[in-house]
């Protein structure tokens, strides 16, 4: 991607994802509100880094993350969706629980 020269040192850079039903401010580093008419906008580039014992900041929003948009898939054996991957956690100023009923989410690719 444009704006990472080299590979991380540790872990790995994931450019392309997809936010719905908000907006990634890059000036405050902060998940914002969706400007009016837009379902869904492209993250920055996310640095993905393996650390033991993570503790989730509770504070942030943990968007799941999606390999489609329409969030559809079967049951797997651990009672998972197969479209599920993981969930990020975003920083944000409003309650998370603001973001889990406005439905965003993370998608790797839009269905357009």
């Amino acid at each position: 991607a444009e704006d990472v020269d080299n590979a991380p040192e540790d872990g790995v850079y994931i450019s392309g994802l997809y936010l719905e039903a908000a907006r990634w401010d890059r000036r405050q580093k902060k998940l914002k509100p969706s400007n009016p008419g837009e379902m869904m906008s492209l993250m920055p580039i996310i640095h993905f880094n393996c650390v033991n014992n993570y503790v989730v900041n509770p504070a942030d929003y943990q968007a799941p993350l999606y390999k489609t948009n329409l969030r559809a898939g079967v049951l797997n054996t651990t009672g998972q969706s197969t479209n599920y991957i993981l969930d990020v956690g975003i920083p944000t100023d409003e309650n998370p629980r603001v973001w889990v009923l406005m439905g965003t989410a993370l998608c790797t690719m839009t269905n357009d």
